[in-house]
């Protein structure tokens, strides 16, 4: 679980609570033990490491040696997210920022079902750098020109302790689930406000690198 650089204020504090609350739940709801839960932030602090990108390729390595193919490591980032290209996204880190095709180095050398959560503005390159077998990508925004701050994390988090968040009623939320949760609250959030929607989020497990949107038909989902 990584929040970035936040630039202070506001963003600060709701990176901190959603980090928070997320591992919360992994702790309190799911079970996960310290010893399966790794945390980054922008401040160091007893549990957390800062979050560099020295740091991230350290615990990424790490997670290399510990899983095997039946394992299901999650990621997940909250924080700014930049495109200058469109093509290739950045996650914003505490000193020099990784890239997508970075990301996708790193995490193409470990085993498992992979599930990445890019919450952030821009994120969308992402879904198409890190899409393939075996994995879910999820994405805030469904291109690289949603460069706004996005509420999608708030409600991606909280869908995981939310009774709502669990549609089918069979005591756990999967991650399609807390996508389709999530998706339906921003666009409910931007309708009060009676604003135009700047994010959009997708979800690809097909490998196709295209994804869908929770309320459109498609391929993607079945995983």
């Amino acid at each position: 679980v990584v929040t970035g650089a936040s630039g202070g204020g506001v963003y600060a504090e709701n990176y901190d609570r959603w980090r928070e609350a997320f591992v919360k739940t992994l702790h309190d709801t799911l079970g996960y033990k310290d010893s399966r839960v790794f945390v980054l932030a922008e401040r160091e602090r007893a549990g957390v490491l800062t979050a560099t990108r020295e740091n991230i390729q350290r615990v990424l390595g790490d997670l290399r040696r510990q899983l095997s193919k039946n394992d299901q490591p999650l990621i997940l980032l909250i924080g700014h997210g930049t495109s200058v290209d469109g093509e290739n996204g950045k996650f914003n880190l505490v000193g020099p920022d990784l890239a997508a095709v970075e990301w996708a180095d790193l995490l193409k050398p470990i085993a498992g079902r992979l599930v990445f959560v890019d919450t952030t503005g821009a994120s969308y390159p992402f879904l198409r750098r890190l899409a393939a077998s075996g994995r879910i990508v999820l994405t805030a925004t469904d291109s690289a020109g949603q460069r706004f701050e996005t509420v999608f994390p708030e409600f991606f988090v909280k869908a995981f302790e939310d009774p709502a968040g669990d549609m089918d009623k069979n005591g756990r939320v999967s991650v399609w689930e807390a996508f389709s949760y999530a998706s339906a609250a921003v666009r409910q959030w931007f309708e009060q406000r009676g604003q135009l929607a700047t994010e959009r989020p997708l979800l690809d497990d097909t490998g196709a690198g295209v994804g869908r949107e929770a309320q459109s038909p498609g391929p993607d989902g079945a995983v």
